[in-house]
């Protein structure tokens, strides 16, 4: 029997988990089925199984790809030399992780991918499986920014006595409330974050004091 390729199992496992994501951001974690599954992919079971043993174990994949995909999109924005302004940077995350989830061939357009990290941040209240993959992913994000917010206060334009800890957290949850936005409304684009962010970042303080 001919030997099947490493190849040929990666792109099979790609089919099914995009197939999945789909049918995850059309119905939910909870109204879709095995079954829904298995239509979408059109595939047996024997063959999905063979990838995945149930429902709990795409979850678990499409969520840590979800959650290693922002993770990603945040370093690749912050190992640019010099850093780009916080703006600039969010701006960047955010274009950097939709246009990854969006045209990685799962057939999901910008609303129905934003809503799929946020079904994925959600589950976590419910699965420890889940909870300890995010955990990881953001623990290490945190790390690699708090370098970054170090070199802004190396280069002197990051100078109010604010803990580095409390600036990185805020960073992030730009980013986790433009994603949670988009799968809300569905009307924002990049271009809104970085207007508004540049907006905030012109404010004279000594007038509002």
């Amino acid at each position: 029997m001919a030997r099947v390729s490493q190849e040929h199992l990666d792109a099979r496992r790609r089919q099914i988990l995009d197939g999945a994501a789909r049918c995850f951001a059309r119905d939910g974690f909870h109204g879709t089925s095995m079954q829904d599954v298995l239509k979408e992919v059109g595939l047996s079971a024997g063959a999905v199984y063979r990838y995945f043993s149930g429902k709990e174990d795409l979850i678990a994949a499409i969520a840590g790809e979800a959650v290693g995909g922002v993770r990603q999109a945040f370093e690749r924005a912050a190992q640019v030399s010099p850093p780009p302004t916080p703006d600039v940077l969010i701006g960047r995350v955010v274009r950097t992780l939709f246009a990854e989830g969006v045209d990685g061939g799962r057939g999901l357009d910008r609303r129905a991918y934003a809503g799929l990290i946020v079904q994925v941040w959600s589950e976590t209240l419910r699965s420890e499986r889940l909870a300890a993959t995010l955990t990881e992913a953001y623990d290490g994000l945190r790390a690699s920014w708090s370098e970054l917010v170090g070199l802004y206060r190396e280069q002197g334009v990051l100078t109010a006595d604010v803990p580095d800890e409390q600036v990185v957290r805020t960073l992030i949850a730009t980013a986790q409330g433009f994603i949670v936005q988009t799968a809300m409304f569905g009307d924002l684009g990049p271009e809104t974050l970085e207007d508004g962010l540049w907006g905030l970042m012109s404010m004279d303080v000594q007038k509002t004091s």
